[in-house]
């Protein structure tokens, strides 16, 4: 069944080095400066990555006593225990826990997934409404979503984490009857044109037209992400030159209309939250939890 809740967007690729979190925090803080509400949640819990943006944002804006906006936050640990049964049993209930808490709070719900496959990546994706795949423009990350033939240069066999997807798309299918609006975001694009630009467009346009998702243009290659992380700011937050140590730059400026094209091209229900599963108590998500097994 569905009802009205939390739009999810889960910020997926089993390639590290692809954004991901950048890119979920970006949309995050984004939402928040439209006046939404927002939950943040990262089950990553080897790099921990977006959790330590929040973390960033939240003492930087005590130590300098700014009003910033936060989104509700949540970091969900791998367990550790000897048996793989019990395990994903204790992140299957730690996860509807934390998805109970915020799904009827908050108007969008986004989800960062680590660069290698466990059982809550697979939950995540299960719950997705909108998938955000970052891909780099480089012919070795696309790689990671296919193998290319040399010669002919079309997909010839899907990767593992596009099986995973696809799996995922079926099992909500089956649940729900919803389905996952899979988006490839080009990534760290060059600002120069060149053949391997082209060709990486090109190939992306493939890969997409078989697996059944679309491909949109992303993020310029950008020194500003690597500086804003520390403090836990984004593109959009008001920054001044104490905050900056200069004016805010054109790669500033543009890097803010880069986010806004993105989450148009998203396609979200911005005026009112969207269709998501009902994910507590004997819900939707116990079917995804019967449904998902060790292997893809």
């Amino acid at each position: 069944m569905t009802r009205n809740g939390a739009h999810v967007i889960v910020v997926g690729n089993e390639k590290g080095g692809s954004g991901k979190s950048t890119t979920a925090f970006h949309l995050a803080v984004y939402l928040l400066h439209q006046g939404h509400t927002v939950a943040t949640m990262d089950v990553d819990s080897r790099q921990q990555t977006l959790t330590h943006y929040v973390r960033n944002r939240r003492d930087w804006a005590r130590n300098k006593g700014l009003t910033l906006l936060h989104p509700i936050h949540y970091h969900l640990p791998l367990a550790r225990g000897d048996s793989i049964k019990e395990n994903q049993g204790a992140e299957f209930d730690l996860f509807r826990q934390a998805i109970g808490d915020v799904e009827h709070e908050v108007d969008f719900l986004i989800i960062d997934t680590p660069g290698f496959d466990t059982h809550m990546t697979r939950l995540a994706h299960c719950l997705a409404d909108t998938l955000v795949t970052p891909v780099n423009d480089s012919l070795i990350d696309i790689n990671v979503m296919a193998h290319i033939d040399p010669v002919s240069g079309e997909p010839t066999e899907m990767s593992h984490y596009a099986r995973l997807v696809q799996r995922a798309r079926s099992e909500r299918m089956a649940v729900d009857g919803q389905s996952i609006d899979w988006v490839l975001v080009r990534n760290r694009i060059s600002m120069l044109s060149s053949r391997n630009t082209r060709q990486v467009q090109t190939l992306l346009e493939r890969i997409a037209a078989r697996l059944g998702c679309r491909v949109v243009d992303g993020i310029a290659e950008r020194v500003i992400f690597r500086s804003l992380f520390p403090t836990g700011m984004t593109v959009f937050d008001t920054l001044d030159d104490e905050l900056l140590g200069g004016l805010p730059s054109m790669s500033h400026m543009s890097a803010r209309q880069e986010y806004r094209t993105l989450v148009a091209a998203l396609h979200l229900p911005m005026r009112k939250p969207g269709r998501a599963v009902d994910l507590t108590g004997d819900s939707d998500l116990q079917g995804f939890e019967e449904m998902l097994g060790s292997e893809i």
